[in-house]
């Protein structure tokens, strides 16, 4: 059952009955199976997917379409929704079948836990076994994990050597003046931003020495040495392509925001060959994976679904049709 919902107006959901719309569009690549999708086990299925926004889901939010595809599916394109609430609810409710979805997001922002777990796995676990309540079953997660992290260039790195953020606490005591550090307001002011990875490691720097300003800005700032360490996101393309070097969470402070499939439960259980389909894809995606799609599209200008579908065909996922 293909399942359609219209646009997102001031962050609620509203169906396509309600206002008389429709978006998405098909899926039209011209692809047949490959490593997965044999036989085409979700031939005659009609599955709608979903995503935000971002460079990052967009991509993955074509992976997913592409792989249904693949497995015989025809498949509506409903990603780029604004905002993280609204994606969610589509598969919740049904308008949509399924996204990439991230652990850590689910677990505090959606589930209302103020203490994330530290270890991935488990953390996954908590959120598969929360969400069953709410019609949403979440296969198995990847290794790529879009959490905070600082990070610095290469001429920093090769001065201070730091590779662990205790490394970057022991140097704010050795010598203060070296760390400087360019952040967004909100990372300023989360508990599980600054405040809380100052405590956390033992850090202490002042405040005359951390510069808020907007996320795009920090990379820049970073990759020039104005300040010596910018928080960024661990799988954003930008790290790769300015050359970055990505400061280790030696005590795991940063919540874990593994991806992982989060399905609607009914469409799971009509089609069930859906985990089979993902499960090698979501295995294979890692931040380094996800740091060079990324950048594909926010360095290289390429467009988030074609980059989506070289990735597949170059790992032999799926093959021309």
């Amino acid at each position: 059952m293909r399942r359609r919902a219209c646009l997102l107006l001031a962050g609620v959901l509203v169906t396509a009955s309600a206002c008389g719309l429709t978006s998405g569009s098909p899926m039209v690549d011209d692809v047949g199976p490959g490593s997965i999708g044999r036989g085409e086990p979700l031939k005659g299925a009609d599955l709608t997917v979903t995503s935000k926004e971002f460079t990052e889901q967009l991509i993955l939010g074509a992976i997913m379409g592409v792989a249904f595809e693949a497995a015989g599916a025809d498949v509506l394109d409903r990603t780029g929704i604004q905002g993280s609430i609204g994606a969610r609810e589509a598969v919740r409710s049904g308008d949509a079948d399924g996204m990439y979805e991230y652990t850590g997001t689910a677990w505090i922002n959606y589930l209302g836990n103020s203490e994330p777990i530290t270890d991935p796995r488990q953390q996954w676990q908590a959120v598969r076994d929360a969400d069953l309540k709410n019609g949403l079953t979440w296969l198995q997660p990847a290794r790529l994990n879009n959490t905070y992290a600082l990070a610095m260039n290469q001429s920093r790195y090769k001065r201070y050597g730091t590779k662990t953020l205790s490394d970057v606490a022991a140097l704010s005591k050795s010598d203060p003046g070296a760390v400087t550090l360019c952040v967004e307001s909100q990372f300023a002011n989360r508990a599980d931003g600054l405040p809380g990875m100052q405590k956390a490691y033992g850090m202490d720097v002042p405040a005359s020495r951390i510069t808020q300003m907007d996320t795009g800005i920090i990379y820049t700032q970073a990759a020039k040495g104005s300040c010596t360490y910018g928080e960024v996101f661990t799988t954003d393309g930008r790290i790769r392509s300015m050359n970055l070097v990505v400061m280790e969470d030696d005590k795991k402070f940063f919540p874990n925001y593994n991806a992982a499939p989060e399905i609607n439960s009914k469409t799971l259980k009509e089609w069930p060959a859906i985990a089979d389909v993902l499960d090698p894809i979501t295995r294979k995606l890692d931040n380094t994976v996800a740091r060079t799609l990324n950048a594909k599209v926010d360095v290289d200008g390429e467009d988030p679904h074609q980059v989506a579908l070289d990735w597949l065909k170059e790992e032999g996922f799926v093959k021309e049709g």
